[in-house]
């Protein structure tokens, strides 16, 4: 079994190429190098640098496949007319690599083209995202919705504190207003859970590993009865990230709320017995909130303690 420290060291190597060479983002090889080192399933892909090899990868694969442009210069394939899907021969493989290429060019002429990447193509299930971000003020954040296309539109994504624990990603998959639908409906087959969970918390354990991840999109998620599987993987890196602020201990935040949720003691100053004055009102709503204590007089303003 791979141990996770051997993981940490190939992403940390991926990582340090990406910062020797200026960029800020990851490849699809890349990515998927990530990926598989994190237990994040991915479809079957080969990188192609011309027709020819596009045609031979794609045969080897079997059909249909899906092509890719690979180039760190663009992040957003689809709007470089990067992308191609349904290819369902060798023939049609080689001139999809020579559209994209040529596509690719035009939208960037400044752009690095590495070659096409030839994946294997998913059908069925339900699409998802899952993802992570960096909040200025909580730190690593994962992500889940509902993904493809839905998750411009709808907006219905919630999130976590990463790294996220089991109990957290399984209350995600519930935690959005479509949950429903992955439970199945209409006679559809429910999401694995399970595989969607554990999807979420190795996300959440990669960011909280290497920091300088500094965004991540797996989009879309195809989820299924079977399990789940990542069609495209996005990652954005910052390699001089604001210093992270100060997060107090769990143990700290209880103890500091229950000071304040459940006091030993309460003292109302200006207390008041007329109806209508805020010292009234406090008064009632301790009282009628169950608030047991004693009474305390004074020669100054009238006072009122519970404790």
């Amino acid at each position: 079994m791979t141990k996770m420290t051997d993981n940490k060291t190939d992403v940390s190597r991926i990582l340090d190429k990406v910062k020797a060479e200026g960029r800020s983002s990851l490849t699809a090889p890349e990515g998927k190098i990530v990926c598989d080192a994190y237990g994040i399933t991915v479809p079957k892909e080969g990188l192609a640098t011309s027709a020819a090899e596009a045609a031979t990868i794609a045969a080897g694969m079997g059909f249909p496949v899906v092509l890719k442009i690979v180039s760190p210069e663009i992040l957003h394939k689809t709007e470089a007319g990067g992308v191609l899907v349904g290819v369902k021969s060798a023939d049609d493989a080689a001139k999809g690599f020579a559209a994209i290429m040529a596509s690719a060019g035009k939208y960037n002429a400044e752009a690095k083209l590495l070659g096409v990447q030839v994946q294997q193509m998913l059908t069925g299930g339900q699409e998802v995202i899952i993802g992570a971000v960096t909040d200025p003020v909580f730190g690593k954040l994962v992500a889940f919705g509902l993904g493809g296309v839905l998750v411009e539109v709808l907006k219905d994504i919630t999130f976590r504190l990463a790294p996220a624990t089991q109990d957290d990603a399984l209350s995600m998959l519930d935690g959005i207003a479509a949950a429903q639908i992955l439970k199945g409906v209409r006679g559809a087959d429910p999401v694995h859970r399970d595989a969607l969970a554990k999807m979420i918390q190795n996300v959440s354990q990669l960011v909280s590993d290497h920091p300088e991840i500094a965004e991540m999109d797996l989009n879309p998620v195809f989820a299924t009865k079977d399990g789940a599987i990542a069609a495209d993987v996005r990652i954005v890196v910052n390699f001089s990230p604001a210093p992270a602020r100060f997060r107090p201990k769990h143990e700290d935040i209880v103890r500091d709320m229950n000071r304040i949720m459940k006091p030993k003691a309460v003292a109302v100053i200006g207390a008041s017995s007329e109806a209508g004055k805020i010292g009234n009102s406090v008064m009632k709503n301790l009282i009628n909130g169950g608030t047991k204590g004693r009474s305390i007089r004074s020669t100054r303003p009238p006072t009122r303690s519970w404790g």
